[in-house]
């Protein structure tokens, strides 16, 4: 068989085409969304106006992301497993609950924003508060865009079709720049918020009828999986997922503590570690967990953990190489990508202090992120799940007891979590592997 031969069967592959589309829909989101964080930056600056957005849209990113990642891993496989009418049932009921659960969820953010931003921002500029508790509440309603389009995602998985998925965060971010531009004279700093929730609702629709098309619906038969064992499969990831976003959202909200302008330079800070984190985490992801899955499926763990090892090692050397050079780079970086408009040179200079000590994260983050994820799909939760609070708990600790307001300081503790969360996971990974081997 000929090398061009071989190309071709590997693209043809739908596994491969599948692979290739979300790893485009990464990039492609990830240089939006650099678009949209200049936008941010060219209106906003470092000011208190742009605190009011960063306190009020990370953590809504957060939820969001918790909210999807949590459905699809979970589902996906048993969706897959089930068959055709099964699966269509089972995809019916999903969508009635989650719609619900997504929907208390936005109707509870929205209720309580005023207590949320009170613990998500208790340092803000008082003349900032009330715009940062309505931003909260436009962009909450885009959490039931975001429960609901996971699982039309995680349907679409199991046929294999990537495409009406991959570009989630490429809608959100072109979405936000379109608002910005157009209603930013009307609406100031809400036209982001009102950007980033029609992107949501978007995204949404794309996925609702490539979802549904073709589907017959009418057909379906009862879905005999009860509510707690659906509710009790994603239960874990949630857990996990909701660990690792504390710890930035607790830096975030200390950042208000240290001055106007802080919690902005942090979310800047976080475009340079999450597109770098994005590229690395994902693509090993896609390739790495269904190996994992097929090798525990026949009991060949010793050649898992081997697989494991090696990936750990390469993601090691690639996350400590990207955050070497983006330390080294990061004020010519800062003051290209963003130093225009509002955002002024003494800009540049707090949020280059800041990803100092933020900028390393992204090593202890990756690799906490890939070893997680194959502890997973050796159904071993435990291990990831205890992991993922070390850093927050760290973080509280570290930082109170510095009770620095030096920007160079803001994000250490988060680094240094994340550097300890890997370090006990990793520990947890070798001390029971043994035991795991011949339970397996």
């Amino acid at each position: 068989m000929t090398a061009g031969s071989t190309f071709t069967r590997a693209v043809e592959s739908p596994l491969v085409r599948g692979g290739l589309t979300l790893v485009l829909g990464v990039l492609t989101g990830n240089i939006v969304g650099f678009g949209r964080v200049a936008l941010t930056a060219y209106f906003l600056g470092t000011h208190s106006q742009a605190d009011s957005l960063a306190v009020a849209m990370g953590p809504t990113d957060t939820l969001n992301s918790v909210l999807i990642d949590s459905i699809v891993f979970a589902f996906v496989p048993l969706l897959t497993a089930s068959s055709s009418a099964e699966r269509t049932a089972l995809f019916l009921k999903l969508s009635r609950g989650f719609g619900w659960v997504a929907s208390a969820l936005s109707a509870a953010v929205i209720l309580s924003a005023p207590w949320l931003m009170r613990a998500l921002a208790p340092g803000l500029d008082p003349q900032h508060f009330g715009a940062a508790v309505t931003i909260l509440r436009i962009l909450s309603l885009s959490t039931i865009a975001a429960g609901l389009g996971a699982v039309h995602c995680a349907l679409l998985y199991t046929g294999r079709r990537f495409l009406p998925t991959a570009f989630y965060q490429a809608a959100l971010n072109t979405f936000t720049i379109i608002a910005a531009l157009t209603l930013w004279k009307l609406l100031g700093v809400y036209a982001f918020a009102i950007g980033y929730t029609v992107g949501a609702w978007a995204q949404l629709a794309i996925v609702w009828f490539a979802a549904r098309s073709g589907l017959k619906t009418a057909a379906a038969p009862r879905c005999e999986i009860r509510w707690r064992e659906i509710l009790s499969k994603p239960a874990f990831f949630v857990v996990y997922a909701a660990g690792l976003g504390l710890n930035i959202t607790f830096t975030r909200a200390y950042a208000t503590d240290a001055g106007p302008g802080m919690a902005a330079a942090l979310d800047y800070c976080m475009r340079g570690v999450g597109v770098p984190l994005a590229i690395l985490v994902n693509p090993i992801s896609n390739s790495l967990l269904p190996e994992i899955a097929r090798l525990r499926s026949l009991l060949r763990l010793r050649e898992a953990f081997h697989l494991i090892d090696r990936t750990i090692g390469l993601a090691a050397l690639a996350a400590v190489a990207g955050s070497v050079f983006a330390l080294i780079f990061r004020t010519p970086a800062i003051a290209f990508l963003f130093q225009r408009g509002s955002f002024t040179a003494e800009s540049t200079g707090m949020v280059s202090a800041v990803f100092l000590a933020l900028g390393p994260a992204l090593i202890g983050w990756s690799l906490i992120e890939i070893t997680s994820r194959s502890l997973f799909a050796l159904r071993r939760p435990w291990p990831p799940v205890l992991a993922a609070y070390l850093p927050v708990l760290f973080n509280v600790a570290f930082t109170l007891r510095m009770h620095s307001t030096d920007p160079r300081l803001i994000g250490l503790g988060a680094s240094l979590g994340l550097l300890l969360g890997f370090a006990a996971l990793f520990l947890m990974l070798h001390s029971h592997r043994g035991r795991w081997l011949e339970q397996g």
